[in-house]
Parts: C-alpha cells; sequence; structure tokens
C-alpha cells in the first residue's frame, strides 16, 4: 500500500496565551515528552503538496513559501505557538516532524523548536529584529515505516519591526552660530536624530519639532525647524547680538512621522556680531585753536562709542574730512585707542591768509554696515592763531647772471623780504653767507654790491655758480628770514693756456717724441682746441705740433753727433685767441741715454 505524504503548512499565529489549551488538546513540546498525536482544529488554513505519481518514495519538494512573520519582543509566554506542520497521511501513517537552520542547531542556537509528533512550530524567547531581521528554516516531514518516506520545506522566519526603539540625537547639545541682523529664510544649522528600527518604515521616519525657545525675545519662534531634513532657519527678523547673544532651543524628535516615540535634546545657537551699530561722536562740535606755521600739529582729538563687538572690525573705526578743508590743510587718522579720531595739520596755517576753518568730520567703522545706518559727524571749528611771522624773501632763491669781470664796488641786485605779519616790522639785512668775501650788502635797502673782484675759476665757484645766502631781520621782535642768491658768472677769456715747462734731458741719438699736455681755468670757447707754433729759431732743434685732441703738444727732437744744450720757445694759444710764451731749457747728451748694441734709449 502507498502513502502520499503530504505536508500542511498551517498558518496561524499564537494569539494570546495558548499554554493551557495546548495541555487540555494534548498538544506538548518535544523536548517536554508530549508524544500523543494532535488533535487540528478545523478552522485552520491547510496548504496541500501535490499529490506524488508514484507510491512511497523519498522526494525534496521546491516550494515557495510566504514568509511567517513573527513580531518582535513579544512578552510570552514562552515557548510560544507559532504554525503547524501537517501531512494529509498522518491518519495512515505515523509522520515525525523535525527542522533544521539558522535559529535551531545553527546559531544562534535554540530560539525554535519543533513538536515531532504534532508539527507544531515553536519560538522559545523574544525576538530582536535590530539584531536579526530573519531565519531560514529547513522543516522535514518522515513517514515512519514504508521505506521512510521523506518530504522538505524551506521556511523563512521575518521577524517584524514592532518601533520598540525611540530616536536618538547625533549630539546634544548641536551648536551653531548666526549673524545678528540675518533676514528670515538664513538657513542656521541642522540637527539630526537616527532610528535603529526598520530603515524606510514608519518606525524610523522621524520628524523635528521646536518645542520651547529660551528666551522668548524679541518673538517666540524666532527660529523654524523643517520637520523632515532638521534644518533650523531664521523666522523672524530682530536677531541682536547686544541684548540677546544666545538661544537655547528644545527639539523633539519622534518616530511614525512625528506621531510615536521620541526623544528631546538642545541647540545652542550663539548670535554673533554685525556690524549694526554705527560709531557715534560723543561732541557733534568742537572749537578748537591752532598756531599758524606747524606741520604736524594736534589740532583735536575725537572720541566716539560704538557697542558692536569690542575690538572686532564693527567697532573700530576710521574718519573722512568730508567739507571745509578744500586745501588740504588737515589730516585726520584713527587714534591707538581704535575709537578716536586725531586731526593735526598737513600744511602750515597761515593767519594772514586764513584765520578760521570749519571742518565736517564723518566716522565709519572699518567694514561696511550690515544694513543702512545713518552716519555720524561732527563739526571743528579751527581758529588759527597768530604768530610772528619771519620776513620772507620774494623769491626764497633769487638767480643772478653776470660776467665775471664785473667792476668792484658796481650793484649786483636789489633783494628784499617782506613781512607776512598783518603789523609789518621794519627790516635790517644781513649777509650770511659769502665764502669768497667778493659781496657787500646795505643793511637797511637789501642791495648787494661787488668788494671784490668776481672769479669764475675760484675755488668757491662750483661749475661757474656762486651761492651766497642773505638774512632778513625784524628790529623788534627776532625773527629772521633767509634768502639765496644764486650767481651765474659769465666766462671772460682772462687765462692763458700753460703748459709743463720742467726742463728736458734728453738722449742726443735718439731723442725720441716728447708730450706736453696743455690747461687752460676757463670755460668752454676759452680753452681747448689749443694752437701751438715756435719761436726765434726752435724749428732748427725740434718740430712741435697739437695732437688730435688739440689738448697735448708732442714735440720732435733731432737727433745730434755732439752734446748740447739750448732752450725752445713755444707759443700756446687757447680757442678765444689768448696766447702763452714758454721756454723750455733742453740738455742732450750721452749721459741721458744707455748703449746696447745699435740702439740708443731715453733713460
Amino acid at each position: 500500500m502507498s502513502y502520499d505524504i503530504t505536508i500542511f503548512l498551517i498558518w496561524g499565529w499564537a494569539l494570546g496565551r495558548m499554554s493551557e489549551t495546548l495541555q487540555s488538546e494534548g498538544f506538548g513540546h518535544e523536548d517536554a515528552g508530549i508524544a500523543s498525536q494532535p488533535k487540528y482544529p478545523a478552522s485552520l488554513p491547510v496548504l496541500e503538496f501535490p499529490k506524488p505519481l508514484v507510491g512511497l518514495v523519498r522526494r525534496k519538494r521546491d516550494w515557495v513559501i510566504p514568509p511567517i512573520n513573527i513580531p518582535e519582543n513579544s512578552r510570552g509566554p514562552f515557548p510560544e505557538r507559532m504554525v503547524q506542520f501537517r501531512s494529509n497521511n498522518d491518519k495512515e501513517v505515523k509522520i515525525l516532524y523535525s527542522i533544521t537552520g539558522s535559529g535551531v542547531d545553527q546559531p544562534p542556537v535554540g530560539l525554535f523548536t519543533v513538536d515531532k509528533n504534532s508539527g507544531f512550530l515553536y519560538v522559545t524567547q523574544p525576538l530582536d529584529r535590530e539584531r536579526k531581521n530573519h531565519y531560514v528554516l529547513l522543516a522535514r516531514a518522515v513517514a515512519v515505516g514504508a521505506g521512510l518516506a521523506e518530504d522538505q520545506m524551506e521556511i523563512i522566519v521575518k521577524v517584524i519591526d514592532m518601533n520598540d526603539n525611540k530616536p536618538v540625537f547625533t549630539q546634544d547639545p548641536f551648536t551653531g552660530i548666526v549673524p545678528e541682523a540675518s533676514l528670515p529664510g538664513f538657513e542656521v544649522m541642522e540637527v539630526t536624530a537616527t532610528d535603529a528600527d526598520e530603515p524606510g518604515s514608519a518606525n524610523s521616519d522621524v520628524r523635528y519639532t521646536i518645542i520651547n525657545q529660551e528666551p522668548e525675545l524679541p518673538s517666540r519662534n524666532m527660529f523654524f525647524i523643517n520637520p523632515v531634513t532638521g534644518g533650523i532657519r531664521v523666522n523672524a527678523a530682530g536677531l541682536d547680538r547686544e541684548n540677546i547673544p544666545k538661544y537655547t532651543l528644545e527639539i523633539q524628535a519622534a518616530d511614525m512621522e512625528g506621531n510615536g516615540l521620541s526623544c528631546f535634546g538642545k541647540s545652542i545657537i550663539t548670535v554673533t556680531d554685525s556690524n549694526d551699530i554705527a560709531p557715534q561722536f560723543e561732541k557733534s562740535s568742537n572749537t578748537v585753536s591752532v598756531p599758524e606755521n606747524k606741520v604736524n600739529a594736534l589740532v583735536v582729538k575725537m572720541p566716539v562709542s560704538d557697542g558692536d563687538e569690542p575690538h572686532s572690525s564693527n567697532w573700530a573705526t576710521k574718519y573722512r574730512i568730508v567739507d571745509g578743508d578744500p586745501g588740504g590743510m588737515f589730516t585726520v587718522n584713527t587714534g591707538p585707542s581704535r575709537l578716536e579720531g586725531i586731526i593735526t595739520t598737513a600744511k602750515p596755517l597761515d593767519f594772514e591768509k586764513d584765520n578760521r576753518y570749519t571742518l565736517l568730520v564723518t566716522v565709519e567703522n572699518e567694514v561696511p554696515f550690515a544694513t543702512p545706518l545713518p552716519t555720524s559727524t561732527s563739526t571743528v571749528q579751527v581758529n588759527v592763531e597768530d604768530r610772528n611771522d619771519a620776513p620772507v624773501f620774494d623769491p626764497v632763491e633769487k638767480v643772478v647772471s653776470i660776467s665775471e669781470h664785473l667792476p668792484v664796488d658796481s650793484d649786483l641786485v636789489l633783494y628784499t623780504a617782506i613781512d607776512p605779519d598783518i603789523m609789518a616790522h621794519k627790516l635790517m639785512y644781513r649777509m650770511d653767507r659769502d665764502p669768497a668775501k667778493w659781496l657787500d650788502i646795505n643793511s637797511e635797502t637789501g642791495m648787494i654790491k661787488t668788494k671784490h673782484s668776481l672769479d669764475r675759476e675760484s675755488p668757491f665757484a662750483k661749475d661757474g655758480k656762486y651761492r651766497v645766502l642773505i638774512l632778513a631781520i625784524e628790529d623788534e621782535i627776532p625773527a629772521t628770514g633767509t634768502g639765496t642768491i644764486l650767481i651765474e658768472l659769465e666766462d671772460v677769456n682772462d687765462n692763458a693756456p700753460t703748459i709743463d715747462d720742467t726742463p728736458l734731458k734728453l738722449c742726443n741719438q735718439d731723442p725720441r717724441l716728447v708730450r706736453l699736455a696743455v690747461t687752460d681755468r676757463d670755460g668752454p670757447g676759452f680753452a681747448e682746441p689749443f694752437s701751438v707754433e715756435l719761436l726765434e729759431g726752435s724749428n732748427m732743434y725740434c718740430a712741435a705740433q697739437m695732437d688730435e685732441t688739440g689738448t697735448v703738444v708732442e714735440l720732435t727732437f733731432k737727433a745730434m753727433r755732439e752734446q748740447r744744450n739750448f732752450y725752445i720757445n713755444l707759443r700756446v694759444t687757447d680757442a678765444g685767441g689768448l696766447k702763452q710764451d714758454h721756454v723750455i731749457h733742453v740738455t742732450m747728451n750721452e749721459d741721458s741715454c744707455m748703449t746696447w748694441g745699435d740702439f740708443c734709449v731715453r733713460s
């Protein structure tokens, strides 16, 4: 007789506590020694294998069995019934059931057991999806006797997430910064929380909420949080570091799209400084007095105040003179404290030209304002104090061109000064520097005359120019002005050309060429090129000519058998026609020669 070993998988998660029912119906756990055949409720669905084509045989069927879904964290009691395996031939033959796989004989061992007689599958303890979310079991049904026919199928036990994990913030507290005066919509920071429940399910879908803001000023809703991303933005205008430098937000993160388990954290937001406060002058107007004729003289110090963060660029100041100084007579700089404008004179003030200035000064920070703000201004009235001004020569340096042969006691130039003071004083003149002592000055009129001959070639003249200094002195209150006269001396051909007339000693047999340099103290046009000529029969001894430069006389002497002493007469003429005669003593003998072979050499 053949049997069809058909296994039925009877679904049904044990609802409620069923231990008493199991005992009353004779169901038992394999390990508890239950051996009697079970009674089956008629309401359980039955999954039947296809009937075999032949008699009792060992076979393995490939089935696609829907997963058995078991909620995690069940409270028992344990062992707790899950499902039942059945064979439709269990009335004709005795069927034995068994399971293997993860959670049975593979780690974690002992989570699942089966009653070998009834086919009931049990779980022995609570499951945790976060540790392991599914188990693969292999169920077997074996007919006792008749060749031990066997059937088997693979079952997946899926652990269902039961939202047993609440969200957890990734840090606490979160910290962020926001510039004051930031406009609504400014992105401040982002908070995040994680949930260990099944990803993509509502159990791990976290939403964020701001549940409290401290302080609630100037509005209780200064910030908004994106419920999905956790991004925190500015929600209202009015952030002011000077009044509220820090906010503390209490944040809730809840799963189940905001309706499940929740956790709480804090977000601390620091309001950073922005240049939202304009510096202010402590005084809107100033009146000061400044002496004339001084550069870098202190005019006024102008302190200011600024409520932004001390020692920052939003707090430090800079200044400008925007009106009242078209001539650039003043300059303004930031003082060492960085909260002070210091005005000084950039040029000497002149009481006689302008005795009062009204300056308009503005103050700003080193960086632009964060929002449009009015600029603080202050006026400075500068009264120029009169001082006894020194006499002033006009011009300060006077150039005079004259001939160097100007006669002695001739008028050279009238050079006078003026007293710039309103109450002019009588002036006296005095020569201060006249290195060659050529000049004299009338102390009352300022007329300068020559008292000695002028000389363009003098060592006191440089490049034909002679410089003297003149003083103008007030007769009552000591005050002295200085002027300069630059005398350009016009050259006169008053210096004849000269040569070196040192006696010559020459070899009488081979006298060679003699070169004599010509000098002339006069300037261009009255010096080189020079010309030369021999006088009084000197050409019987030598020939004379100028070299290519026109500045050197070249003498070529004639050889003589006897020894002789004689004189050479030369006349040298400069480019201006001024002549100078020279006499040169010449000795020619063998003492000035050294005989070596056929040559005679000059010593």
